[in-house]
């Protein structure tokens, strides 16, 4: 379990961004290696759209998933059966080739205290989201982040997802998509709760 609680990555000193111009001029160096020539007049302002793009897409650099998980309902602490969000759309990119993510994500936890604002679930979601990211790490992370900071009985995680890495290149399979689960306390240790949830994630 240490292993996934700190298995986040995290931003880095800010100071040691390349700053706006230098990120502009990576991508006139792109459009050009791809053939491209930047100063045409539909390139002009693409470098400049494509930093301002990336500062959006990759914003869960800059937020922090405990600050957000820190804040619980205590008068709701008497509550200890499942809590479940289910189909928490998100997109996120791999960090292997920077391609399109998209899926969406069940997430419970069985409390053992305080209770989460639905909100900070989906929240959490897209903070780990918003980066760089493969399927299997992002799963871990969501439930990590949620058994660290709030300490429930168990965490359950579940991603299905689709990867334009798989359906633009490479293999270019279409309409494949990939299954992922993490388990925690309860979740991993008591095959009865494992199968409520997926019971829950797949009912209608």
């Amino acid at each position: 379990m240490d292993a996934i609680v700190k298995n986040f990555p995290a931003s880095k000193d800010k100071d040691a961004r390349p700053s706006q111009q230098e990120a502009e001029e990576a991508v006139k160096v792109l459009l050009r290696w791809a053939g491209d020539d930047p100063t045409r007049e539909g390139l002009l302002d693409t470098p400049k759209r494509v930093a301002a793009s990336y500062r959006e897409l990759f914003a869960g650099y800059d937020l922090s998933p405990e600050e957000v998980l820190g804040r619980t309902f205590e008068e709701m602490s008497g509550f200890d059966d499942i809590v479940l969000v289910r189909d928490i759309s998100f997109f996120s990119h791999c960090e292997h080739h920077m391609l399109p993510i998209k899926g969406k994500a069940t997430v419970a936890y069985l409390p053992n205290g305080p209770v989460l604002g639905l909100s900070k679930i989906a929240r959490v979601v897209e903070i780990f989201g918003r980066r760089l990211q493969t399927q299997e790490n992002m799963t871990a992370q969501i439930a990590g982040a949620i058994q660290e900071t709030l300490k429930p009985r168990g965490v359950a995680v579940m991603i299905e997802a689709e990867h334009m890495c798989m359906e633009m290149r490479g293999v270019q399979k279409q309409g494949s998509s990939t299954l992922t689960t993490t388990f925690t306390g309860e979740f991993k240790s008591n095959a009865a709760e494992q199968a409520r949830f997926i019971t829950l994630t797949r009912g209608r």
